[in-house]
């Protein structure tokens, strides 16, 4: 009989034969590698030597200086020092000073779109990018009760109490605009955000602080040079 009608005739025997092709066949193993992979700059660098670091504008929120020493802290001066660090650090880019600045309106939106005062800035200071935002930086009272068993030293029995909890939050919110010196006009805009909470009393709102930015530095770098990345990927082999 041939042997096409016999599978035709007996489905069972058609299982049976792609079930021992499948057996017969190389099992695929799964295996991870990890990839560093680069991520360009957002912004184009070409042709750009200079930036100068204009002054950001501090948004003050409700709940700032709760905290103790948080009142004292100078959020300004803190990032721009930071933002310099890091652009001397990971870029070639050459910081120029941007001397004082009258900003003619503290609307972020509104200031964005004024392209004759940043292209005068650009002029003045003679850099090629301007970089600029505004800083909000919130210290939270985020203390709090929370159930916690204990044993009873009398008889020995688990009882359930209300313990308080002193927490501190620290949210930091950076929205950040490039600008091109020549032309005044914005090349570059996005919001940097981070919340950390600790435990217990005396929280320091300028480790807060840095503690927000070190989780942001990549992003923040990523947009004036190029970074590398580390991710997994998954591979069949035979």
């Amino acid at each position: 009989m041939n042997p096409s009608r016999l599978l035709l005739r007996k489905p069972w025997l058609r299982v049976a034969l792609v079930a021992a092709l499948l057996a017969a066949a190389p099992l695929a193993a799964a295996v991870e590698v990890k990839l560093r992979l680069p991520v360009r700059a957002r912004i184009d660098l070409t042709g750009k030597r200079t930036i100068t670091p204009a002054p950001f504008i501090v948004v003050t929120r409700e709940g700032a200086g709760e905290t103790p020493g948080a009142s004292s802290l100078n959020v300004q001066r803190e990032f721009e020092r930071y933002l310099v660090k890091v652009l001397r650090r990971e870029t070639s880019l050459k910081i120029l000073e941007s001397g004082p600045v009258d900003y003619p309106s503290y609307d972020l939106d509104v200031l964005s779109r004024n392209v004759e005062f940043w292209r005068a800035l650009g002029e003045r200071s003679q850099a090629d990018l301007i970089v600029a935002g505004s800083l909000d930086f919130d210290v939270q009272d985020k203390s709090g009760y929370r159930t916690e068993e204990y044993v009873s030293p009398y008889d020995g029995r688990v009882y359930y109490r209300q313990v308080l909890v002193e927490r501190t939050g620290f949210d930091y919110d950076i929205a950040l605009m490039v600008f091109d010196g020549k032309s005044g006009e914005r090349i570059f805009f996005d919001n940097f955000k981070d919340f950390k909470q600790f435990e217990g009393e005396g929280a320091d709102p300028l480790k807060g602080m840095f503690e927000n930015l070190a989780s942001l530095e990549d992003r923040i770098v990523n947009v004036f040079t190029q970074k590398t990345v580390e991710t997994s990927r998954t591979l069949l082999t035979d």
